[in-house]
């Protein structure tokens, strides 16, 4: 079964409840109350705000002895809560209750509208006998307000030679926050505690970043692979963590990068690929709650179909679990795809692929939503939005890479993807385009877009973008997915990045599209960021300017090198012609002298007042045959 718990609206966006109950540091406190309250006779439950059964599903009641289920809301009488039927809160005082159990945080307003209903002599606790410590907030007055639990979680690694490194910047700074500090927490792969810390950040958009090896010297650890717990403490403008998460090795061969992981625990995740012959691919299942996933909570499907495989093992609060998805479907093969059954107990996972010849790269699913329906409006919008939804990508050098496509459906309510591909040449000129036609859902079906590029891009790079094409039906809702796969022939290293499709730069809205990072739509700017990786690696970017209609013929972009303290160092402006796409790598734009300047930890600010780009990042360390390349789509804010 599910988690009966709420994690994310696509209204009012993420949850706060399950976060503050499932916090790390709330964990222990929760459970001594729990506790006492086992110990001091008969239990009333007060449920005011219907947090009693997302409450119960992590951290359990079964220890208390309980006088009885009470609501205020005469809708929830007679609900089934903690196996008892809900009563009406006025019929409290009857319940001989030696302690009434209020249900929610800042519940001195609502314990005063009961205080003549309690029993005679009875005691009273909330959760707000379970907070994290006042300097953990940065609105101690509203304690579930999404800003004091701004957190995620990293897949953490640094064993066998394999380390990984998270960079972000202090963007809340940006908005106007002030003495910004980080609290973490690494897990082992079981879920226990192997070091917590904090740390202050500058009052600027400086650079932060965890590095598995200097954080593992730092306080003296052996080997992990685990979780990273980030918790930013004092945010304003975003309560979401956003990170680039790359992974390298002592062997120059092992290197890749992925997005974050998505803060909120989801029903289902999609867009896995199963492996090619000779190939496995891990996926990293990392349990977001205190509580254990039960031997059944995780299944697997191969997309389309109904029959699930469950995996028959605990996975404990906080831990960690690699699950070879041959041990559950061992007959996928790509380009098969694969439907995760997650039950909202673990965040965004990552994946895994290592290759035949050693090879690895970690790559994410992306969430499989369970509330759209196809609209049947989406047909019309090209008489008003042009193209509408525009899925792009990039076509690497195509003298050194092959790029693959593969639509992944991404909605549970989606039967068929009725699709089209074009390509684009970096002037913004479309010089192929292939029909798909109605793809049924359990059909994967990958475009080797090699044979659409061959003799138009003549060894440079472009663009690809996935559109919906309604000529032979089929229906949609917007939320168009693929994933895109990068091969180098020089070296058989991949990388792969998935995501979903969005209406880009037109002045009219389709419900929250064209999609703005702060404020309401349209989105029509840019601000992106660019990490930068460590010698002897450079970094690439391949930025795209995607647009549904017509829009500005030029961008006026810019690329602003920034310090690690956030001081700007240099800025390089640059020109994408619209519907085309700019690529580059690092030492190519800023010379070894400015380079030098910006110094370690420094970044680069993509911004653009006239237009919205799509961006995707990576490293490369040129090294003969053993040399690496990584790649995946960038975060904006």
């Amino acid at each position: 079964m599910a988690l009966q718990i709420e994690t994310f609206s696509n209204l009012t966006g993420g949850q706060s409840f399950f976060k503050a109950i499932g916090h790390p540091l709330s964990a222990g406190p929760i459970a001594a109350l729990l506790a006492r309250l086992g110990k001091g006779g008969k239990v009333a439950v007060y449920d005011p705000l219907g947090f009693l059964q997302p409450f119960a599903e992590i951290h359990g009641c079964e220890a208390l002895t309980l006088a009885g289920i009470y609501v205020q809301n005469i809708d929830w009488i007679g609900r089934l809560l903690l196996g008892q039927p809900a009563q009406p809160v006025t019929a409290l005082q009857e319940s001989g209750a030696e302690t009434v159990f209020v249900v929610a945080y800042d519940a001195g307003r609502l314990i005063a509208h009961i205080r003549h209903l309690l029993p005679a002599d009875a005691a009273v606790v909330s959760l707000d006998d379970a907070r994290l410590p006042a300097e953990m907030l940065g609105n101690p007055r509203n304690y579930l307000d999404p800003l004091n639990f701004a957190t995620n979680m990293a897949l953490f690694r640094d064993a066998d030679g394999h380390h990984t490194r998270l960079t972000t910047a202090n963007y809340w700074a940006g908005y106007g926050a002030k003495d910004v500090s980080v609290w973490c927490r690494l897990f082992d792969a079981n879920g226990k505690t192997l070091v917590d810390w904090r740390q202050d950040l500058p009052n600027a958009t400086a650079s932060l970043v965890f590095d598995s090896k200097e954080i593992r010297a730092r306080f003296g650890l052996g080997d992990f692979c685990g979780s990273l717990f980030i918790h930013v403490i004092g945010a304003r403008g975003h309560d979401v963590v956003k990170y680039a998460m790359d992974t390298y090795g002592d062997d120059a061969a092992v290197l890749s990068c992925t997005h974050d992981a998505n803060a909120w625990p989801a029903d289902f995740y999609a867009g896995l690929p199963a492996p090619r012959p000779g190939d496995r691919v891990l996926l990293w299942l990392q349990n977001a709650h205190p509580a254990p996933i039960p031997a059944g909570g995780i299944g697997l499907n191969l997309m389309g179909r109904r029959e699930i495989v469950w995996l028959d093992r605990e996975i404990p609060g906080f831990g960690t679990h690699a699950l070879d998805i041959a041990e559950l479907l061992p007959d996928a093969r790509w380009p098969q795809q694969i439907e995760i059954q997650a039950g909202k107990y673990v965040v965004r996972p990552r994946y895994e692929v290592v290759q035949a010849d050693g090879r690895r790269r970690i790559a994410h699913a992306n969430v499989e939503r369970t509330d759209l329906k196809p609209d049947p409006r989406l047909p019309e919008l090209s008489n008003l939005m042009g193209k509408g939804f525009i899925l792009p990508a990039p076509i690497l050098p195509t003298d050194r890479f092959d790029s693959i496509l593969l639509p992944t459906p991404m909605a549970t309510g989606q039967e068929d993807l009725p699709v089209a591909v074009a390509i684009y040449d970096p002037q913004g000129r479309e010089v192929a385009q292939k029909r798909l036609g109605r793809l049924p859902r359990r059909d994967s079906v990958a475009v080797e877009l090699k044979e659409l590029v061959d003799g138009h891009l003549k060894g440079g790079y472009g663009h690809v973008e996935l559109l919906y094409d309604f000529a032979e039906g089929g229906s949609g809702d917007g939320w168009l997915h693929g994933l895109f796969r990068y091969e180098d022939r020089q070296t058989g290293h991949a990388a792969d990045s998935s995501f979903g499709a969005h209406i880009f730069n037109t002045v009219l809205t389709y419900k929250n599209e064209p999609q703005s990072y702060a404020g309401r739509a349209p989105g029509l700017s840019t601000r992106l960021f660019l990490r930068l990786g460590p010698q002897p690696m450079d970094t690439i970017c391949h930025l795209i300017y995607a647009a549904s209609s017509p829009w500005h013929a030029l961008s006026e972009t810019e690329l602003i090198l920034t310090s690690a303290e956030g001081r700007e160092i240099a800025t390089h402006a640059v020109a994408i012609p619209c519907s085309g796409s700019f690529f580059f790598r690092y030492s190519e734009v800023f010379d070894a002298e400015t380079r030098e300047k910006a110094g370690e930890d420094a970044y680069i600010l993509i911004r653009d007042q006239t237009c919205r780009l799509f961006g995707f990042h990576g490293l490369i360390r040129e090294n003969g045959p053993k040399g690496a390349f990584s790649l995946d789509h960038m975060f904006g804010f």
